[in-house]
């Protein structure tokens, strides 16, 4: 059973990708990305933490993109942060 704390994370973050997915002025190869983070993160065939760690690597490596938008890259940056703080135990 995920805590209250470790569900809101999770759904904020979902919020922030779909918003970049939805974005227009990001290209599509990071929205792609973004879109497959929010699928990975909903998916209850793998453990959280396996589910965060893995996600975060895909944000790393779009954050390293030179044609993301520098808001954007914040952005990623603060979901990559947010999953850190999700405990391997849950």
């Amino acid at each position: 059973m995920l805590s209250v704390n470790t569900k809101d994370v999770i759904e904020q973050c979902t919020q922030v990708l779909e918003h970049i997915a939805n974005d227009n002025s990001v290209p599509r190869n990071i929205r792609r990305s973004a879109t497959e983070v929010v699928e990975k993160l909903n998916d209850d065939s793998e453990a959280l933490f396996l589910r965060a760690s893995s996600s975060i690597s895909i944000l790393e490596d779009i954050s390293n993109d030179p044609n993301i938008p520098l808001h954007t890259r914040t952005l990623i940056w603060n979901v990559a942060s947010q999953l850190e703080t999700i405990p391997v135990d849950e």
